[in-house]
């Protein structure tokens, strides 16, 4: 055993070795390909780097990162050229729904059958990742969507992003994550309802059970659902507690959809991971996520209002919805902004799915103009939302290591934000993706 100890550890050793001598000369270990382009946006240090060589391994992680004018590859190295462009690490999106379209509102949904959400999840995810979006949080779902849609997407059956999947939302009955909309007589509660500590500590370890990475929380009332307020609360410190605490036991981060004050200061304090629109927040609430000593982050959907009030009454939305979205929104980008001054830490989360898929880089223009500079946006969507989502060793940022999720567009974001509405190229694991024909009809 003691040889074979000592076996392994010089192959380390050797292995170690030979990737710190490779970087220090600049020339690369082997590679199954190559990325290259005009200029690479170092995220974590807001650096433009000039004619990047990115190395790809067999497994789709970054190996070495050389100056293309200087270094050579070979003839089996399989090389994607990005031309005259610009390369960032793949966008993040920490709050997507993907088994939603938003022209199917309010009770017109009802006319469907319940795996026509299945085949709507595997389109939008694709139309995600076309956007560039390699990795998707998705806060929610009915009937396991996002579980079954990450399974065929791993095993090579579906093209489309990662996916960390919430599988269903935990709440109360009556609340913002039950079923509000029917009637007595139709109601068949969600497998994620419960009431008290013990029972919403039981729903966790079910759902996890289930194939969640994350847990999705509702802390208070919402803007989309019937019979509730936004500013709400509808599960108790205690509660909420119950459920950060068994999810972190399990090591899975938790979410809280939480748009009241009270709500919100109550998922800080219960330890909740991230706070999801957090609409209605107060001082209090945003010197506490400032101030706790555990990351908290605040995801805050700033963009989707514009598409809601445009097109919601035409796609079936109810009155009360829109009076209800009416009412937050301008608050809501206000306390982005005080957020952001304050010192919060901020994700990028759009909630995909109340607008197109497709249209959610167009929150960072948003982002921009409600105090963020551009690398600050960029980060919410890349560095900031690794971390929040405890991956950071996977994506977040081009770097050794990671995944070759990278993207391309033909400007540069850091003079204007809105390049990221246009991605050029999409590469998920040092493989670029072929746009998909139907996406654009």
């Amino acid at each position: 055993m003691k040889n074979l100890e000592s076996t392994v550890n010089f192959r380390h050793f050797l292995r170690v070795s030979a990737i710190a001598l490779a970087a220090a000369s600049a020339t690369p270990v082997a590679a199954e390909s190559v990325i290259t382009a005009a200029r690479m946006i170092d995220v974590e240090s807001g650096r433009v780097v000039e004619h990047p060589a990115i190395f790809v391994g067999d497994d789709g992680r970054i190996t070495s990162i050389a100056d293309a004018r200087t270094v050579r590859w070979g003839a089996n190295v399989r090389h994607v050229d990005l031309g005259n462009r610009t390369l960032l690490p793949g966008l993040i999106d920490m709050h997507v729904h993907l088994d939603g379209v938003p022209e199917i509102g309010g009770y017109s949904g009802l006319q469907y059958t319940d795996r026509f959400w299945t085949v709507l999840a595997a389109r939008n995810a694709r139309a995600m990742l076309d956007a560039g979006f390699t990795t998707i949080r998705n806060v929610g779902s009915d009937d396991l969507n996002d579980v079954g849609l990450k399974q065929a997407i791993d095993a090579g059956y579906a093209v489309g992003p990662r996916i960390v999947p919430a599988a269903y939302s935990l709440g109360a009955t009556g609340g913002h994550c039950d079923e509000t909309f029917l009637p007595p007589s139709m109601y068949s509660p969600p497998p994620s309802i419960g009431n008290g500590p013990d029972e919403l500590r039981a729903r966790v370890r079910e759902i996890r059970r289930m194939g969640a990475e994350v847990i999705k929380v509702c802390a208070t009332g919402g803007v989309f659902s019937r019979n509730t307020e936004p500013g709400q609360q509808q599960l108790r410190e205690e509660e909420l507690r119950a459920v950060a605490e068994e999810a972190h036991m399990w090591g899975m981060r938790v979410a809280a959809h939480a748009h009241g004050a009270d709500g919100i200061r109550a998922a800080i304090a219960a330890g909740i991971d991230t706070i999801e629109h957090a609409s209605l927040v107060d001082e209090a609430g945003i010197r506490a996520a400032a101030r706790r000593e555990r990351p908290v982050w605040f995801s805050m959907d700033i963009f989707n209002t514009e598409y809601t009030q445009a097109e919601g009454a035409r796609n079936g939305v109810m009155e009360d919805n829109l009076r209800k979205d009416r009412e937050v929104a301008q608050i809501q980008r206000d306390n982005f902004r005080a957020a952001h001054r304050a010192g919060v830490r901020m994700v990028f989360g759009s909630d995909a799915g109340v607008m197109p898929h497709a249209t959610a880089a167009g929150q960072f223009r948003v982002m921009v103009e409600y105090g963020m500079t551009p690398i600050e946006a960029i980060r919410s969507a890349t560095v900031n939302a690794a971390q929040a989502l405890g991956r950071e060793r996977d994506v977040g940022a081009i770097a050794v290591g990671r995944y070759a999720d990278i993207i391309a567009v033909d400007g540069d974001p850091l003079a204007n934000i809105r390049e990221l509405e246009s991605v050029d190229a999409v590469v998920k694991g040092g493989v670029q993706i072929a746009r998909d024909p139907a996406m654009s009809r």
